[in-house]
């Protein structure tokens, strides 16, 4: 029997996009497997979005729109849902990532995020045990797509040597993300510097920092501690953050250094060899 739980609209982005879902499907006179045939999905995977059980894709959405002639009103509508997805102490942070002209950021342990491949991402959320980790990942990757807008931001990326040397999902994964990394050499809009390990101590050993810069609005500062992230626009903690940025990006190798030195890594630490827990059959 299909589900036709009643739903409320201002609940959730998830509510409201179920809601407008079932809204829109009914109006086009369409039954659920009638819609899945459209859009080559099977009907219960329309009921339990409209139930919201199950958390859209894109390229879900996107067919919707195309067999409903809604015009982008889903395709808008799931960047909402995928981003209500996210921890809510990081919700503030990815919608002002999304609003910034210029993002700075060092990152000590992993590749920064807007900068991860699913592979790469799916093992660094999988390390928080989650239980929703399809959607953190989609919500993770749905982030990227400021990068392809017709004006992106700026982002420059100072990350750390060591980042490059931790096996994050395996040695395929791993030469995966760093040619991943290159491919950003051909974007004028994406920085990326490694910190060597020959810097020793830096302006930044007390962890990762993110800055980001807005047209009109003040800067804002954003770090993390073991369970949650703070921002702040406090104009002492902006200028503190700038200085030490500042002093990362001298220490620093220069952009075309940093990509042969990833490419060492990716070639010598990466390169196409067994997996260590592969063993030969007698």
């Amino acid at each position: 029997m299909v589900n036709i739980r009643a739903l409320d609209p201002s609940a959730s982005p998830l509510d409201y996009y179920g809601n407008e879902l079932r809204r829109l499907r009914e109006a086009a006179g369409l039954k659920q497997q009638q819609l899945g045939d459209i859009i080559f999905c099977a009907a219960s995977l329309i009921g339990q979005v409209e139930t919201t059980k199950k958390i859209p894709t894109r390229d879900f959405s996107e067919r919707l729109d195309a067999a409903l002639g809604t015009d982008g009103h889903f395709s808008r509508l799931v960047g909402l849902v995928l981003r209500s997805v996210l921890p809510p102490w990081f919700q503030p942070f990815a919608e002002m990532e999304a609003k910034a002209a210029y993002i700075s950021t060092y990152q000590a342990q992993l590749v920064y995020g807007l900068l991860q491949t699913p592979r790469y991402a799916r093992a660094v959320l999988a390390s928080g045990l989650p239980d929703d980790l399809d959607d953190l990942v989609a919500a993770r990757l749905d982030r990227q797509r400021i990068l392809d807008r017709d004006r992106p931001p700026m982002v420059w990326v100072v990350l750390d040597e060591a980042a490059l040397y931790r096996p994050i999902g395996g040695r395929e994964a791993m030469r995966e993300q760093l040619a991943h990394l290159l491919t950003f050499r051909n974007r004028r809009w994406v920085k990326i510097q490694v910190l060597p390990f020959s810097a020793g101590e830096h302006a930044s050993l007390i962890g990762s920092f993110s800055t980001m810069r807005f047209d009109g609005d003040p800067d804002i500062v954003y770090s993390e501690d073991l369970i949650s992230g703070r921002m702040t626009a406090n104009p002492d903690t902006v200028k503190e953050a700038a200085l030490r940025y500042a002093h990362l990006q001298a220490a620093a190798l220069s952009v075309e250094e940093s990509a042969a030195l990833i490419i060492r890594v990716m070639e010598e630490r990466y390169g196409h060899q067994p997996e260590p827990d592969q063993r030969g059959v007698a």
